[in-house]
């Protein structure tokens, strides 16, 4: 596997955290069906303005180093499938060079972002599914 220094126990947390956030649906308002059994399940996977959850994993992220978030977007890119694993070193002089923001900021405005660095860890590594087992 190309060489990251992320711990892959903490790797597997955030992916798990994020996809937790993720899965929560836009504000809306529920259009009622007339079946009440399901007519206000949307309201609870809702993200409201000052959701603890989401502002919880931006902190998390901005008091990662340079070098470790650099990490996390050159993993999105690879699991989107921008660059191939054999670009590892490149991509991350490219995050590296390309930071503008908050990266938190720029990792969070991908709905699929969790699901980008699993399966960047699945093109970069050996075959070892770090999402179930928190090990390369």
């Amino acid at each position: 596997m190309n060489e990251m220094s992320i711990n892959p126990a903490y790797l597997r947390r955030i992916i798990l955290k994020t996809r937790a956030i993720m899965v929560r649906e836009g504000l809306v308002t529920p259009e009622i069906a007339g079946n009440p059994s399901d007519d206000e399940i949307p309201a609870t996977l809702q993200e409201q303005p000052d959701d603890l959850l989401r502002q919880e994993m931006l902190e998390e992220l901005n008091a990662l180093d340079v070098d470790h978030q650099n990490e996390l977007v050159a993993l999105m890119w690879i699991g989107r499938e921008d660059y191939e694993p054999g670009e590892w070193a490149e991509v991350l002089e490219m995050a590296n060079r390309r930071r503008e923001g908050p990266t938190s900021e720029y990792l969070l405005s991908h709905p699929l972002v969790a699901d980008y660095w699993a399966d960047g860890l699945d093109l970069l590594g050996d075959g070892s599914d770090v999402v179930e087992s928190g090990e390369f």
